[in-house]
């Protein structure tokens, strides 16, 4: 079975940093993100296997109480999920660039996930929030097809939660751009 992702995200920062060793201390976990975010929120993303992401949001939901904004748990995530969102993804070749933007730091995540299965892409980086005034964003690459049926899959599965605010793609981007970006 593959590997689950877990995202809790709080109105407070102590009480989320408070909930991050909660959560992994419930679970046998690999903490991929845990990070104050704009405004003046707080995420916690964790990564293991099924039963242990669940064990670790389930603590989280208790230990944030009132404090708690959202939290989702996305099973067998596409595998260049976890080093997308810790900036540590590796992409030898940028042929064309999907860019989305959303509304929150959890539907970004959601939409990464959704780019990754859907098409033949590689995931550069999911960026959470940080002052983006709560807005997330990921960056993909592929052949110019794959990102656009990419983008396309996140528009029509991520539709009817209005969160995805805007997208771009940009068949061969320049230089400049990709040493930017990268």
């Amino acid at each position: 079975m593959g590997q689950s992702i877990g995202l809790v995200e709080l109105k407070s920062i102590p009480v989320g940093i408070e909930t991050t060793d909660d959560m992994l201390k419930a679970a046998s976990v690999e903490l991929l993100l845990a990070t104050p975010i704009c405004p003046g929120k707080y995420i916690i993303i964790v990564e293991g296997n099924v039963g242990a992401v669940k064990s670790s949001v389930k603590a989280g939901i208790a230990k944030a109480e009132t404090f708690l904004v959202g939290h989702h748990i996305i099973n067998n995530v596409h595998e260049s999920l976890p080093s997308a969102i810790s900036g540590t993804a590796e992409v030898a070749n940028i042929s064309a660039l999907g860019i989305i933007e959303t509304i929150s730091a959890l539907t970004a995540v959601t939409a990464g996930d959704i780019a990754a299965k859907a098409s033949n892409v590689r995931l550069i980086e999911i960026r959470i929030a940080r002052g983006l005034g709560g807005k997330g964003f990921l960056i993909f690459t592929g052949e110019i097809s794959a990102v656009k049926s990419a983008v396309n899959s996140c528009l029509n599965e991520l539709k009817e939660t209005g969160e995805i605010t805007s997208y771009s793609v940009i068949s061969s981007p320049h230089k400049d751009l990709i040493k930017s970006i990268m």
